[in-house]
């Protein structure tokens, strides 16, 4: 997997590039050793999910920056993502899953702390690869439905992919290493449904580090208080509005409070906020506008918002009513950055991640982003360095008529569209492949 070019050999004087805008292009292949994981094979992983490509001018063949670390002599290697945790407390994760899963380890080895999936990423993984055929052969064969099926092929690759983080999860005492799963995208307006989806998958994937991820529509905002409440850790998904992230919040707060428990300790949460959905939606209505002043606004909602939604995380999550919740062990529902992928190529690759570095965040990136950040990301505290030019970005946006609850409105249906027609064509596709292989579907 994880192919990132002469990373072993990497020097720590290496510079690259400050500028963001592609100008050449080069692919970068290579397979990177490890040390030994009990359970895996030692032997050097070659990616089969994905390979990074840069669009990035280097002076050099060297893509990593890295530095000697090692007190004792030996080299360590230590990438942007190392040093975007180590000095600025921000956790970069990886949106992406698929088979084998011990692609995943030399992400690790260089940095990445945890994983995100949605019924999106099971599409491309399941529908483009013959790694699952064989489980899935030996599932239809047993009598099992083809959704069954599917949610068994699933929860192998979270039960796998939480093993291999979970020494991060006990370095960090249950504040990292987490592998996010998401509830079936049909019970998106059925707050029970998600709650009883929430349960199950919690009891069959067994693992302490995994996070059921819940969307934030308004019918699954009592499901997150009540899944918390029952000492389930949730990743809270389709954030893009500051209003629903509030109610996300106290949804998280009020499950806490009901839960009876006296340890909070190990129930966990992330906010996940999308962001870069926002300026291609905003950027559109624009463009509708197209005064001078609109289109100088173009492509700068989404990380102005993101900023004051960080604002609102800082207050909400300090005072009293807080307060009393850290004496029972209760940790902050960390703001997590997702959608960070840059949709329009006339803007820095790096837009949605280097503008919102912030201590007790996570951002996590798909292949695209990562690469992108690894190559000539610079990492320094960034989320709260301009509140008072992202409050006038809002409020100039307000003023041209923009409206931020329908913006957020239309992008959760569209969010919610867009899962639901993955996770129908995947089981479509899972089911021309039962069919092509002379399997019975029940």
């Amino acid at each position: 997997m994880a192919t990132i070019s002469k990373l072993s050999n990497t020097s720590p004087a290496a510079s690259l590039p400050s500028s963001s805008k592609p100008r050449s292009s080069f692919s970068l292949k290579c397979s990177l050793g490890f040390p030994a994981k009990p359970g895996f094979n030692s032997k050097l992983v070659s990616s089969s999910c994905f390979s990074f490509t840069s669009n990035h001018p280097s002076k050099s063949p060297l893509v990593v920056r890295c530095s000697l670390v090692d007190g004792n002599g030996g080299s360590v290697k230590r990438t942007t993502l190392h040093d975007l945790y180590g000095k600025e407390g921000q956790s970069p994760w990886y949106d992406n899953l698929c088979r084998p899963v011990t692609d995943l380890l030399p992400l690790i080895e260089n940095g990445v702390r945890g994983v995100t999936s949605n019924p999106a990423i099971f599409q491309k993984a399941i529908s483009s690869s013959d790694a699952y055929n064989d489980q899935f052969r030996e599932l239809v064969q047993s009598g099992k439905d083809i959704e069954s099926a599917y949610w068994e092929l699933v929860v192998k690759d979270i039960q796998d992919a939480c093993k291999l983080f979970e020494p991060i999860y006990d370095q960090t005492d249950g504040g990292d290493g987490y592998v996010s799963v998401e509830v079936s995208p049909r019970l998106a307006d059925d707050t029970e449904g998600t709650v009883e989806a929430a349960k199950y998958l919690h009891k069959v994937v067994d693992r302490p580090n995994v996070y059921i991820k819940i969307p934030a529509t308004a019918p699954c905002i009592p499901s997150i208080k009540e899944v918390i409440a029952k000492g389930i850790s949730v990743n809270v998904t389709l954030i893009f509005s500051l209003a629903r992230y509030e109610a996300v919040i106290d949804a998280y707060l009020d499950g806490l409070e009901a839960s009876g428990l006296s340890d909070l300790s190990r129930v966990t949460s992330v906010a996940s906020f999308f962001v870069s959905r926002v300026d291609t939606l905003i950027d559109k209505m624009l463009e509708k506008i197209g005064t001078p002043e609109a289109l100088d606004l173009r492509g700068k909602a989404a990380v102005a918002q993101a900023a004051l939604a960080y604002q609102l995380y800082q207050k909400k999550f300090s005072g009293p009513r807080w307060e009393s919740l850290v004496k029972k062990g209760a940790k902050k529902q960390r703001l997590l950055w997702a959608s960070t992928s840059v949709k329009n190529p006339a803007y820095p690759d790096t837009l949605y991640v280097a503008p919102l570095i912030g201590p007790d965040t996570v951002s996590t990136m798909p292949d695209q982003a990562l690469q992108a950040f690894i190559d000539h990301g610079t990492v320094s505290r960034t989320i709260d360095a301009n509140v008072s030019e992202a409050e006038g970005i809002y409020s100039a946006l307000e003023k041209l008529g923009i409206d931020w609850a329908y913006v957020g409105t239309q992008l959760e249906d569209e969010g919610v569209e867009s899962f639901k027609k993955s996770f129908d064509s995947l089981l479509d596709t899972l089911q021309e492949k039962a069919n092509s292989l002379k399997f019975v579907s029940l």
